[in-house]
């Protein structure tokens, strides 16, 4: 008896679900371990949003059925959200809708967008989930090579006619995981024109967009000129306000898209808590120093760690926005098998480039959500390790 479809049959397991038995295979051998992998933070939730959650437990009539586009504080609260940090306009009754986090979202807008057999043009390399969630709705995926001389930016233009004018969906993601590149809004006016001469929805990840750096503050694509004809845009409060067990997000923009993916979702699950959803307004109208203080812890890890991967001669640079670090393998190495040697001489857990598709072959991601004492101590251990390890080797010659 065949218990799956075939199309979940051709899925890998999810990459960092192997990690994690990986991780805990290592922990049961004695081995500690300082996972660098996944991008979940360290930082608590801020005690005020907290506190805003216990409040709105206290009424019974939160604990009924959430209603699955959100409820109204919620959706005002993202729509003055956008007005006041990139002079956005949104209706909250038809341009925004809540989301059980913004991956729930982009998975439930393939199939919304698309059918079986038509285009999605996908960064590469790029958030896995896109990739899956392409396959399970039956699409042929078109990778977009992100290249470092590039400002790891797809290069639309050069983009076949002929799959142009087939495409459907247009998936980016800046500031980008796993690179960590960061665009101006130029690069958002040229994406949006393309897609509007081919007749192509954008979907937008902007899952990083409020973890930025210095004087950058990084772009909506809401933003571009004409951007509500052909885009829609994912957001997340999960890496903002340290809220990833949470799941709430949003998606906003296109009032056609939003009305289509609210029936596609109204159909295949329901809404989140409420006291979640109001807990998460009152983050997103609340004071917003919490936001800077947590920046600013990431901003002072990355330094050190970019110093740190300089030193033992590992080409890396500070990103302006989210909190990981894309670094090229030393010369010799493939993507994995530096990940390997690292974990093998260290018992940091790195991620090759690879896992997130070919064009990440030759870089590492490093997550930097992680106790600040543990980052430490994982640099130690590199600048150690791999330091004595490069001049045995060189002594050996």
């Amino acid at each position: 008896m065949r218990y799956r479809s075939q199309r979940i049959a051709q899925i890998p397991p999810y990459m960092f679900a192997e990690f994690k038995k990986k991780k805990e295979k290592m922990q049961q051998e004695g081995v500690d371990v300082i996972d660098l992998g996944i991008g979940d933070p360290d930082l608590p939730t801020p005690r005020h949003i907290v506190e805003k959650l216990i409040d709105e437990m206290a009424y019974p009539e939160n604990f009924k059925y959430p209603s699955f586009n959100g409820c109204s504080e919620f959706r005002q609260a993202v729509a003055d959200f956008y007005k006041r940090q990139f002079d956005v306009d949104l209706d909250p009754d038809t341009e925004v809708l809540m989301l059980i986090g913004s991956k729930e979202g982009l998975a439930h807008l393939v199939p919304t967008v698309i059918d079986p057999g038509e285009i999605v043009l996908a960064p590469d390399p790029g958030y896995p989930p896109y990739r899956m969630a392409i396959s399970l709705a039956g699409g042929r995926l078109y990778k977009m090579p992100l290249l470092e001389e590039n400002n790891f930016e797809p290069q639309l233009q050069e983009i076949p006619l002929e799959i142009a004018s087939q495409a459907k969906l247009l998936l980016l993601n800046y500031p980008g995981n796993p690179t960590s590149a960061t665009v101006e809004k130029a690069f958002f006016d040229e994406a949006v024109s393309f897609a509007k001469q081919h007749e192509i929805v954008i979907a937008h990840d902007a899952a990083y967009n409020m973890v930025t750096f210095g004087e950058y503050k990084a772009p909506s694509i809401l933003q571009a000129e004409g951007a509500k004809e052909a885009a829609v845009e994912f957001g997340s409060l999960s890496k903002t306000y340290s809220m990833t067990g949470w799941r709430i997000g949003y998606a906003v923009g296109n009032k056609e898209v939003i009305k289509a993916l609210s029936i596609y979702k109204s159909n295949t699950d329901t809404g989140q808590f409420t006291p979640i959803q109001k807990a998460a307004a009152y983050a997103l109208m609340g004071n917003q120093d919490c936001v800077q203080a947590s920046n600013a812890v990431y901003e002072e890890r990355m330094q050190a760690m970019v110093a740190a991967l300089r030193s033992i001669g590992i080409k890396a640079k500070a990103a302006r926005g989210t909190f990981f670090v894309w670094a090229s393998v030393p010369e010799g190495y493939t993507s994995a098998a530096f990940a390997d040697s690292v974990l093998e001489k260290t018992g940091v857990i790195v991620t090759p480039g690879t896992a997130f598709g070919e064009s990440g072959e030759g870089y590492f991601r490093i997550s930097l959500s992680v106790p600040t004492d543990r980052l430490k101590e994982a640099i130690h251990r590199m600048k150690k390790e791999l330091v004595i390890n490069k001049n045995r080797e060189e002594k050996s010659i």
